[in-house]
């Protein structure tokens, strides 16, 4: 008996030995896959800052300025549910740093344009690299992060993402304005090297999704664009993000114009709604790994709050300061719930699965930004700027219905398996 309880102390040692080990991984995996991550989202907003710059240089029009920033965000859009196949057949490492290196030396190669197709094609090319990140990411997530720290690896992925996005304007106009825009992009382009040299490094940690039995035959192109269940969490993704990008493009033009905020405060509104999105998926993030069995609960109860307090901030006269505040208040709801959503989004995913699971899923979360700030402009063109914040209220309460609806399709379909 004291030899087995010896045996037993001793094992229990060691598995916490090792389970010190893992995590002691786990903060350099998260730091790999969030560095990555914030530069497929500073990238894909370093354009922008040099539409004026160009249209000097290369005599095009805004039209055509646009389109860079469309090929880009809709190369990366269409390619990540191809990627996720690949992901998940071949393994994600290799796409990762595949990725990362295309993306970044299309960014670089931008500096020796001296025509503005060469700079679309190059778009285009940055894109297809950045279409990678969202099937590999979560991929190496799901097989190197423990499964009890799965939201707080979630919620560092969302808010390395969102910082990428807030740094790249300031800092592409500032080294514009100090060195000229060839060797802004030139310098921009080529520090995402070192990053794809420390995956390479790393590699060892980066361990890949639990595989599916190399006998069952993984899910078709068809089936997966078909899949009811998946069907209904992209619709679930889309609305959400349709509803984010219609308040991020137009809070500062409804609360200026409706309510007689001034500019500036309105903009102080906006900074705090991106505030507290990227704040509230660290909070999601702590929360979902404590209340696992809650997840679909606190989607419900954040995802709502923030729809009733952007509506209200829509339909009721209130001063700045409290514009602000609740703006704050609703960013911080709405970033709580991505990460319950994210990872109830893994879950759903069968084993082996999840790159072209997330690969098809998230696409729509780029696909919802971009179709968003048209028709919310047209509402505004036609003297209907109080309905702004009223239909992204709306689309955020169509979100939870078909999230509501995904879960069960998915509670059905494993009930027909199981029998």
């Amino acid at each position: 008996m004291g030899r087995a309880m010896r045996r037993h102390v001793l094992t229990q040692a060691l598995l916490q030995g090792q389970h010190g080990r893992m995590r002691s991984g786990e903060a350099r995996v998260n730091l790999l896959i969030g560095t990555g991550h914030f530069l497929s989202h500073f990238y894909s907003l370093c354009l922008p800052p040099l539409f004026l710059v160009w249209q000097r240089e290369f005599g095009v029009s805004f039209a055509e300025l646009g389109l860079a920033a469309v090929l880009m965000s809709g190369m990366a859009a269409v390619m990540q549910t191809p990627f996720g196949f690949l992901v998940d057949r071949y393994g994600a490492r290799f796409f990762l740093i595949g990725g990362t290196i295309l993306m970044s030396l299309a960014i670089a190669a931008m500096a020796f344009a001296t025509s503005f197709w060469q700079i679309l094609v190059l778009a285009m090319l940055s894109g297809i690299g950045n279409a990678v990140f969202h099937p590999a990411d979560y991929a190496i997530l799901a097989g190197s992060i423990g499964e009890n720290r799965m939201g707080r690896s979630f919620a560092l992925h969302t808010l390395t993402g969102n910082i990428g996005f807030a740094a790249a304007p300031p800092m592409v106009a500032a080294l514009t304005a100090f060195a000229g825009w060839r060797e802004a992009l030139l310098l921009l382009g080529l520090a995402g090297l070192p990053v794809a040299g420390a995956v390479i490094w790393q590699t060892s940690i980066l361990k890949d999704q639990v595989r599916r039995d190399k006998k069952e035959r993984g899910m078709s192109l068809r089936a997966l664009l078909f899949d009811r269940t998946l069907l209904l969490f992209f619709l679930f993704y889309l609305f959400g993000a349709m509803a984010g990008s219609g308040v991020q493009a137009w809070l500062i033009t409804v609360l200026h114009e409706v309510k007689g905020i001034e500019v500036t405060i309105a903009s102080a509104a906006l900074t705090a709604y991106m505030i507290g999105t990227s704040a509230g998926a660290l909070i999601g993030g702590w929360a979902v790994d404590r209340l696992s069995g809650y997840r679909e609960l606190m989607i419900i109860v954040l995802t709502t709050v923030s729809a009733v307090l952007t509506l209200l901030v829509g339909i009721l006269p209130m001063g700045g300061l409290v514009a602000v505040a609740m703006m704050l208040v609703s960013g911080t709801a709405l970033g709580g719930s991505r990460t319950p959503r994210d990872v109830m989004l893994k879950d759903a995913a069968a084993p082996g699965q999840i790159g072209k699971v997330f690969g098809f899923v998230s696409a729509g979360l780029p696909l919802g930004g971009a179709v968003t700030p048209v028709p919310f402009g047209f509402l505004i063109d036609h003297g209907h700027s109080e309905l702004v914040l009223v239909l992204a209220a709306a689309l955020l309460m169509v979100s939870l219905f078909c999230m509501g609806s995904a879960r069960a399709s998915a509670k059905h379909d494993a009930a027909i398996a199981a029998e």
